[in-house]
């Protein structure tokens, strides 16, 4: 089984942010909602950052040399244009030196309200043998974090990859669970809820991430 963590079951201040993004009223200020998420990104990176392989080394201070450990090896910080933006910089901010991938992709919706995700476009390092942090803010059906880590194969095998949102649904989580590698694949949130809209929209949820951060798009 993947391992799951719900980072929102312990009680802390990202719980405060994520109540802050839910609510309409406080979503009305786009700065305040996307440092909201920005903040989550930092908190979630920090928790993800005790997965990783830490080495001893010798650092020089002006009275002496302390053995600290630092990062064995940065992370590939990946994220889902648009909505993933402020999202990936709250882990960019922590993971400072990381390399960086961004993917494009869209939902083409058809008559009868089904839909079909397509990946448009991809920038990314080699990723051959790296742990991979994937960020969206929302996991509806998980159709968008699988079919970009399909595509992000092109560019070389991960050691480990890291799926990371905000608000994800239980279908989500289940489907991914079945349709990710169990042996090289962690699911982190900071919340589930039980339903999705028609449309795939995630409810309570918190409406549309993109929009909410950057305007209504046609």
């Amino acid at each position: 089984m993947i391992k799951f963590v719900n980072l929102g079951e312990r009680g802390s201040l990202l719980d405060q942010f994520v109540s802050e993004i839910r609510s309409e009223t406080i979503q009305k200020d786009r700065l305040r909602f996307r440092k909201n998420l920005e903040r989550v990104g930092e908190i979630m990176a920090y928790e993800i950052s005790r997965e990783m392989v830490f080495k001893r080394e010798n650092v020089k201070t002006p009275l002496g040399v302390a053995e600290v450990p630092v990062m064995d090896k940065q992370p590939v910080l990946a994220t889902i244009l648009r909505a993933g933006i402020p999202f990936h910089q709250g882990f960019l901010n922590y993971f400072d030196n990381a390399d960086n991938a961004f993917i494009a992709g869209f939902r083409k919706y058809h008559g009868d309200h089904s839909f079909e995700v397509k990946m448009d476009y991809i920038t990314t390092p080699d990723l051959t043998d790296r742990d991979v942090i994937l960020v969206d803010p929302m996991l509806a059906t998980g159709s968008s974090f699988e079919l970009a880590y399909k595509a992000m194969l092109k560019y070389g095998e991960p050691a480990h990859i890291h799926l990371a949102a905000i608000i994800s649904s239980k279908e989500g989580i289940e489907k991914l669970q079945a349709a990710m590698p169990a042996d090289k694949c962690t699911i982190w949130t900071s919340a589930v809820d039980d339903e999705l809209t028609v449309k795939s929209y995630i409810v309570p949820g918190l409406g549309d991430a993109g929009d909410l951060a950057y305007g209504p798009k046609l």
